[in-house]
């Protein structure tokens, strides 16, 4: 039996200090009893000497310091995992929230979870479809990729990241497809809007979804990707699955740092997030990815919304550096009611080339989105010159690009929610707008493509 401890000094907002400790380590579990005999979660961030500062999962409200007890369990977070969690809704501490039963787990695995070896990982290099457009044509996702969607608050990264859980497909497998979603500091209203989302379109018999609202406890948002992460690795290194992570928002996962690290007096770094951010990313983002033997992985795709639009902001920042690429939603497109706003320039996938062409998707594709990327670029500079100089000033040649770049954001890039393209559909409509343009304009496409596809 775990000893108890009676020795609470103080309690200030999250943390609490406890007095004449022993053998108590930290990230250890704990557990407090109130006089009415209620418990409450905690763990241990700090031991000095016999002194141990601990962080609560829920409030401190009702908490006696006198007549309260404190046990450590001698071990740090666990998640009890099973195939039965697919299909389930959690809450941001692994608790059903669905009414469904408990989980009867076959494990029960460390949250914090280990890095991967990078001697044992192996390269991400196989297509992922999501159906959409400006990211399979473009921006592809490869499979053991980090690809995070660069938001704002307003946008709508909500129906995109449902829209990408619902459609995701590896091709040309037929071993088993999972997704892990999990939302942090989210509303009820948008809890509810992925749940029922998932609900309709059947997906939910392969996704496990971690829901932490805006109302829940910091502590709690730190704790739910690493959840949804551990039954990530579970589905993938145990079970062989193609797993696929979507994490929202990044950016209240973040202000849950800052707002802990105040509690504990941290000196601030950056905007007053603290300065281990960058490493506590990273582990987060380097869970993902494929190993050596192992035929399962886990792909990734983070979302967070940019503070002011500013993509130099710490958050989205760090996460540029530790990902590979990011996918960039835009208020203008969005004002022009471009839907998904994907703004297809500034975005980046950094593995595209080694998941697309002869065997994954099709041999013209590396072709096709060189040529629509350069031929866009040259379209929205025409377009610029056409505002500040006026129509007249344009030669012939340029309004033709004018009038491309036009029809790639209504007919390429904006496709709606509900529409689940094939990579193959995505490069016939590449074909229809690069024909807007005359064959000798299209310097980036190999002859014999040409020779396939434009003259259709």
């Amino acid at each position: 039996m775990p000893k108890e401890y009676r020795t609470i000094q103080e309690v200030a907002g999250p943390l609490m200090l406890v007095t004449g400790v022993e053998n108590v380590a930290y990230d250890e579990l704990g557990e407090i009893e109130l006089k009415n005999g209620e418990k409450r979660r905690c763990k241990v961030l700090e031991i000095n000497g016999g002194n141990a500062l601990v962080q609560l999962f829920e409030s401190s409200t009702g908490l006696n310091l006198e007549s309260s007890k404190v046990r450590f369990l001698g071990r740090s977070m666990e998640l009890g995992v099973s195939e039965d969690m697919l299909g389930r809704v959690f809450d941001g501490l692994g608790r059903p929230i669905d009414d469904g039963p408990e989980i009867l787990p076959e494990a029960r695995n460390d949250i914090n979870g280990l890095p991967m070896n990078p001697a044992a990982r192996a390269y991400p290099q196989e297509f992922i479809q999501t159906g959409v457009s400006a990211i399979d044509g473009l921006n592809t996702l490869v499979r053991g990729q980090k690809l995070p969607i660069f938001s704002a608050s307003g946008l709508p990264h909500a129906q995109l990241a449902a829209q990408i859980a619902r459609q995701a497909k590896v091709r040309g497998t037929s071993d088993p497809f999972a997704v892990v979603f999990a939302a942090m500091g989210i509303t009820f209203e948008e809890s509810n809007f992925f749940v029922e989302s998932f609900r309709e379109s059947g997906a939910i018999e392969r996704t496990v979804l971690f829901v932490n609202l805006a109302n829940d406890p910091a502590v709690e948002r730190i704790a739910t990707p690493r959840m949804a992460l551990t039954a990530a690795e579970y589905l993938a290194f145990e079970k062989n699955m193609h797993v696929l992570v979507i994490l929202t928002d990044i950016t209240n996962y973040a202000d849950a740092l800052r707002e802990v690290s105040a509690a504990r007096k941290e000196v601030p770094g950056r905007r007053g997030y603290p300065g281990y951010m960058y490493t506590d990313l990273a582990s987060l983002y380097e869970r993902a990815g494929r190993q050596k033997g192992k035929t399962g992985s886990i792909t990734m795709i983070p979302i967070l919304s940019m503070p002011e639009d500013d993509k130099t902001h710490p958050i989205p920042d760090l996460t540029g550096y530790i990902t590979e690429g990011q996918i960039i939603l835009s208020r203008d497109l969005h004002r022009k009611h471009i839907v998904p706003p994907i703004d297809v320039l500034p975005s980046l996938s950094r593995l595209k080339d080694k998941g697309i062409g002869e065997g994954k998707t099709r041999a013209d594709h590396s072709n096709v989105l060189n040529q629509l990327f350069a031929a866009y670029a040259r379209g929205k500079e025409a377009k610029e010159l056409m505002v500040v100089l006026g129509e007249a000033a344009l030669t012939a040649m340029d309004k033709k690009y004018a009038a491309f770049a036009d029809a790639f954001e209504n007919h390429y890039v904006s496709q709606g929610y509900q529409t689940d393209r094939s990579i193959e559909e995505t490069l016939s409509i590449g074909w229809d707008l690069l024909r807007m343009l005359p064959r000798t304009e299209l310097k980036r496409i190999d002859e014999k493509y040409l020779d396939m596809y434009y003259e259709k």
